[in-house]
C-alpha cells in the first residue's frame, strides 16, 4: 500500500486526466435512447468548472455537500467537484423517506445539495421536498426531476474551470456515508481519502484471478452509489485503475445497458443473480441444460450463449454480497464458468474486510480476510476487524465511536461468526439478535434465514419466536408467487411447495431451532413501508412489532404454512 501524500482518489483522477485525457471514462444512456460518452478530459473540465463555482460560494472549508440522485455520470463528476473545491461529499439514498432525508440534511449540516434523478423523478422530489430546509442552495444535475435548483449546464457554461485544484492530504475527511438505519437512526460513517484509496489498493487479489484491476476493465453502475459497496467497487476502483464506467438508466433498459457495457467486473446482489438464473430456466428448462452441458461441444456452446445473452460473457470477476447466495444459483453459474465470489464488509470499513477467492470458495463462508485486514473472534463470537479502510469514526458521535473499538483498535462489528482452518469466515448472526424460546434455548435467526433464501419464492424472511415453543418464519414472497396466491389452485400449489421446503430446512437444524411454521405475509416488505432498508435488508424490530399481535395465533394454528 502506498502511503505517500498523493495517495487519494482525486490524485488518481488527476493522473488519468493528464495521461489518458481522450480515453472514455463515463458512458451515460439518455432517455431518448442515445448515449453520451465523457472522456477523462471532459469529466475534468466539468468537475473543475463546478468546483470553481463552489469556491465562489465561499462556504467554510470542508463543508458537507449532499448528492441526492440515482447513479449517473454526473453523480461521480459532482463528487469530484466537491473534492476539488475542498469540501466533503454526503450521499443520500434516493429511496429514503422524507424523515430520513430531513435527518441526514440536518445531522450532516448540509450546506448545498446536488439533486439528480429520483424515484419517479418529479414525483420523487415532491415526496421529500417538504423535508428540504428553506434556503438550502440546490443544483440540478442533468436529468434531474427537481427543477428547483440552479442548472448544472448553465453553471458549467458560465464558469471558467478551476486551474488549481485543492489537493487533499490522505488523512483528511473525504465523505460521510450514512448507514441504512436497520437498527435506528442512520449513523454517519466518516471516511478519509486514505481509506477510500486503500480499499482498491489492497483488494486487487479479488479481481481477475489475482491479477487485479486495470484501465482495460469495464463496470456497470446500477446499485446505489450512496451505498458503500457500489462506491467501493465502482467509483473507487474506476478512479484507482482508470476503468470505464457504464451507467444503467432504469429497470426497463437494464438488459440493454448491461449488454452495452459487457462488464469485466460485475457486482450484484443475490436477488439479481437469482433472477438471471430463473429467467434462463424459463427459456431453457433445467433438464435440457443438463443434457447439453453433458456434451463437451454442445455444452461449451450453450454456456457461452447463455452468458452472452445475459451480457456477462466478458466478466472475469463476479461479486455478490449483502446476503448469502442460494447454493443452486452459485453452482449454476460455476457450471457456466463464472465462479461468483461472496464477500463481507461494512460501511465502517468501506467494504474492505473479507472476500472469497477463485478456487477457494466454501459454500456458506464469505472468504478469508483481505491482505492487510486483521480479524479475530471475540466474546459472544463477535467478529472483530481492523482494516486499512477503517472509518475515522461516527460523525458527531464520539462516545459511540469509542464504544465500537477494542483496546487494540479492532472494530466491533456486532456480527457473530466463526473461522475455518483456512481462515475463511462464516457469519452466524448478530450478537443482539439471539432470542430465547419457551424451552429456554437460544436461537440465532440469520443462519435459518439464509437457508430460507435458497427457495426461489422467498425474497426475504424474518425468523422470530421469543417465548414460543418453536420459532417461526415470516416470509416475503416474490411477485409471481403473490400473483399465484390469487387463485385457490395457486395457493394450494405454493402451500405444498413451501411445506416440503420447510421440512428440508428443518432437517438442517437442531430441534430447538426448527421452525414451527412459515407465515406468508400479505403486504410486500418494501423500502416505502419502512420494512426494508434502502439496501434491502430487513428492519427486524419493525417487522416483529408489526406482526406481534398475530404470532401466537399463527403458532397455535399448528399449520405448517400460514397465509396471512
Amino acid at each position: 500500500m502506498n502511503n505517500n501524500k498523493n495517495s487519494t482518489l482525486l490524485h488518481r483522477f488527476l493522473h488519468w486526466e493528464l495521461n489518458t485525457p481522450d480515453s472514455i471514462y463515463l458512458t451515460q444512456p439518455l432517455p431518448d435512447g442515445s448515449v453520451q460518452d465523457y472522456s477523462w478530459r471532459e469529466v475534468g473540465d466539468q468537475a473543475r468548472r463546478m468546483a470553481a463555482h463552489l469556491r465562489t460560494l465561499e462556504l467554510p472549508a470542508k463543508s458537507s455537500i449532499g448528492i441526492f440522485g440515482k447513479n449517473t455520470a454526473h453523480w461521480i463528476i459532482a463528487d469530484l467537484a466537491i473534492w476539488m473545491a475542498g469540501h466533503v461529499s454526503v450521499p443520500l439514498y434516493t429511496t429514503a423517506n422524507s424523515d430520513t432525508v430531513r435527518y441526514v440534511l440536518e445531522h450532516a449540516e448540509i450546506r448545498l445539495l446536488f439533486v439528480g434523478r429520483l424515484e419517479g423523478d418529479a414525483a420523487g422530489w415532491n415526496a421529500v421536498c417538504a423535508s428540504i430546509p428553506t434556503g438550502l442552495p440546490l443544483i440540478d444535475l442533468p436529468m434531474s426531476g427537481c427543477g428547483k435548483g440552479e442548472s448544472w449546464e448553465r453553471i458549467i457554461a458560465h464558469t471558467a474551470p478551476l486551474q488549481r485544484v485543492l489537493e487533499p492530504a490522505p488523512e483528511e475527511l473525504a465523505t460521510i456515508i450514512y448507514t441504512s438505519g436497520s437498527t435506528g437512526d442512520p449513523k454517519g460513517v466518516m471516511h478519509s481519502f486514505a481509506a477510500m484509496y486503500n480499499a482498491p489498493a489492497v483488494t486487487g487479489c479479488m479481481y481477475d484471478n489475482g491479477r487485479g484491476t486495470s484501465n482495460r476493465d469495464r463496470l456497470l453502475s446500477y446499485l446505489p452509489l450512496a451505498h458503500t459497496a457500489e462506491r467501493a467497487v465502482v467509483e473507487a476502483v474506476s478512479l484507482y485503475s482508470g476503468c470505464r464506467v457504464f451507467f444503467n438508466l432504469g429497470l426497463d433498459t437494464f438488459s440493454d445497458d448491461l449488454r452495452r457495457a459487457r462488464p469485466t467486473i460485475f457486482l450484484s446482489m443475490p436477488r439479481l443473480w437469482g433472477k438471471f438464473y430463473q429467467g434462463i430456466n424459463e427459456r431453457i428448462d433445467p433438464a435440457s441444460q443438463a443434457a447439453a452441458f453433458a456434451d463437451p461441444v454442445e455444452g461449451k456452446l450453450m454456456k457461452s450463449q447463455i452468458l452472452s445473452a445475459l451480457g456477462l460473457d466478458q466478466v472475469h470477476t463476479g461479486l455478490s454480497g449483502s446476503a448469502p447466495l442460494p447454493v443452486k444459483v452459485m453452482e449454476w453459474y460455476r457450471e457456466l464458468g463464472l465462479e461468483l465470489l461472496e464477500g463481507y464488509g461494512m460501511s465502517e470499513n468501506f467494504g474492505t474486510s473479507h472476500f472469497s477467492l477463485p478456487g477457494q470458495v466454501r459454500v456458506g463462508y464469505v472468504g478469508a480476510a483481505i491482505p492487510g485486514v486483521e480479524c479475530r473472534i471475540g466474546n459472544d463470537n463477535e467478529i472483530l476487524v481492523k482494516s486499512p479502510a477503517q472509518m475515522l469514526g461516527y460523525y458527531k458521535r464520539p462516545e459511540l465511536t469509542a464504544q465500537s473499538y477494542t483496546a487494540d483498535g479492532l472494530f466491533c462489528t456486532g456480527d457473530r461468526g466463526e473461522l475455518d482452518e483456512q481462515g475463511r469466515l462464516r457469519i452466524t448472526g448478530r450478537v443482539k439478535e439471539l432470542f430465547k424460546t419457551a424451552k429456554g434455548k437460544y436461537v440465532a435467526p440469520v443462519p435459518i434465514e439464509a437457508k430460507l433464501g435458497n427457495h426461489p419464492r422467498v425474497e426475504a424472511s424474518c425468523v422470530t419466536g421469543v417465548g414460543l415453543a418453536q420459532p417461526l418464519a415470516l416470509i416475503n414472497v416474490s411477485p409471481d408467487t403473490r400473483a399465484a396466491l390469487a387463485t385457490a389452485e395457486g395457493r394450494d400449489q405454493v402451500g405444498t411447495e413451501l411445506e416440503v421446503f420447510l421440512a428440508e430446512v428443518n432437517a438442517q437444524f437442531e430441534s430447538h431451532e426448527q421452525l414451527g411454521c412459515l407465515v406468508v405475509v400479505a403486504e410486500p416488505w418494501t423500502v416505502a413501508n419502512a420494512l426494508l432498508t434502502p439496501t434491502l435488508k430487513i428492519r427486524r424490530s419493525l417487522i416483529e412489532e408489526r406482526y406481534q399481535g398475530q404470532i401466537e395465533a399463527w403458532d397455535a394454528s399448528r399449520s405448517k404454512v400460514v397465509f396471512e
